[in-house]
């Protein structure tokens, strides 16, 4: 029995054990009417639990991703909503030879509370990783390690935005920093994409106007690589511009980079921190599409005075990131072993993407335009105007398909006919399927405009 359910038994002595299990194990009561069953049965006073919330926390909403995926996950549904990476990339065998490695050569370190900055070794593996791979200057930059680079947004919230701090991000651009930083109440201004990245004139044309008005942002937030949800990469030539206007407009750029590895076409381009030299950029990378998300690592290179305080606000979250996980992650880039286990992803990834390119060809109708992504995992789709894709997913729902709706991936949620498709984890004939009923579906929604 659970802990919980037992004490109530034993304060309550004339409640039968067999009437909490029926009401405690009913399929037909969630959370909040299990707990008010108990209640009644109890003759306990109900808590009014909002009035106890912080403002902040009244003001949160749940992730609609998350939400979605909790709606599909157990039905026959083809799920394209998740951003997951596939667990047939996962190196098992591997990290369980590392993970008995670790144990017994490292075991006291690897168990023991780590420093707040992260495992020195695996600090310097990351750097050395951004030299071979990037260019990237790593005399002038130190490296943190965080739970995962979700945490590494919260924290530049946390440490770097005041409320009324502008905030430029893309338009549409990633759904969870755009929660993230709004616990922090900043005023966010959309540049919109095209397929070569964030409109450096149209950001340029932004930046005048707000200096007109004797602002400036504090922020620009941008996934320039493979971006989510839109797919599409900044040219090298926007990135050298984004580092310009960083300069001359006095703002920080936050570069989110967790799919530039999972290149399947096309040349490579470099991440802007390896064009800067006033220690501007802020750039965020993750071991969870490249290794397995599941150790929650990913890591800040940054300046070495905005890594100090950021160190700091890290100190009263959680004293540090996992170390076990750390050591593991530090092993596998020391022998060598992620360079040779990130061609095995690509190579798994990339005739994912190149049926779902082939069948929205085939299945989508006319009106519908998608892009071409040449790495990451995700393609945006747009449909006519005058169809709500979040008002379409339960048609789609219906026909046993699920994508995301793009509408929360815009800080105003003025965009009604988008949605992200994901294609790393399905397998290709489930592509192939889900694509069709949502061609389906779509006709169906064109017949209606």
């Amino acid at each position: 029995m659970p802990k919980a359910l037992y004490l109530i038994v034993t304060k309550f002595s004339m409640y039968k054990i067999g009437d909490v299990f029926s009401i405690a194990h009913s399929k037909s009561l969630g959370g909040h009417k299990m707990e008010k069953a108990l209640q009644k049965k109890l003759g306990a006073k109900p808590l009014d639990y909002e009035v106890y919330f912080s403002e902040k926390a009244l003001r949160m909403k749940a992730s609609e991703i998350r939400e979605l995926l909790k709606l599909v996950e157990t039905s026959d549904v083809i799920s394209m909503a998740g951003g997951l990476p596939n667990p047939e990339t996962f190196p098992k065998e591997e990290i369980n030879q590392i993970t008995q490695e670790v144990l017994e050569e490292y075991g006291d370190k690897a168990l023991q509370y780590g420093t707040t900055k992260g495992f020195t070794p695996l600090r310097v593996e990351i750097a050395e990783w951004l030299r071979r791979r990037y260019d990237v200057p790593i005399s002038k930059v130190d490296i943190m390690i965080v739970s995962g680079s979700q945490q590494a947004l919260d924290l530049i919230g946390r440490t770097f935005i005041d409320p009324g701090d502008i905030i430029i991000v893309e338009a549409p651009t990633y759904l969870a920093a755009l929660q993230a930083f709004k616990y922090y109440e900043p005023k966010f201004i959309q540049i919109p994409l095209d397929d070569e990245g964030m409109r450096m004139d149209l950001l340029e044309e932004k930046l005048k106007e707000l200096k007109a008005q004797g602002k400036k942002p504090k922020i620009v937030y941008t996934v320039p690589t493979f971006q989510n949800p839109a797919g599409v990469t900044m040219t090298k030539e926007r990135r050298k511009r984004l580092l310009e206007l960083a300069s001359e407009y006095d703002f920080i750029i936050v570069e989110d980079d967790p799919y530039g590895e999972l290149r399947y076409s096309g040349k490579p381009v470099p991440p802007i921190k390896r064009w800067d030299v006033e220690g501007r950029v802020i750039y965020l990378g993750t071991f969870s599409k490249i290794l397995a998300p599941g150790f929650r690592l990913g890591w800040i290179a940054g300046e070495p005075h905005f890594i100090r305080k950021l160190e700091i606000s890290k100190q009263s979250i959680d004293l540090c990131t996992n170390t076990f996980g750390q050591v593991v992650a530090w092993k596998f880039m020391e022998k060598g072993l992620l360079e040779k286990h990130i061609p095995k992803i690509i190579e798994f990834y990339k005739p994912k993407r190149d049926v779902m390119l082939d069948c929205l060809e085939e299945f989508m109708p006319g009106g519908v335009v998608w892009t071409r992504p040449e790495g990451g995992m995700f393609v945006w789709a747009s449909v006519p105007e005058g169809i709500d894709t979040k008002e379409m997913i339960k048609e789609a729902v219906a026909r046993g398909v699920a994508y995301v709706p793009g509408e929360a991936f815009f800080a105003d949620r003025s965009v009604k006919n988008t949605m992200r498709l994901n294609f790393t984890y399905v397998d290709e004939e489930k592509i192939k399927e889900g694509i069709r009923r949502l061609g389906e579906t779509i006709k169906e929604e064109i017949k209606k405009l």
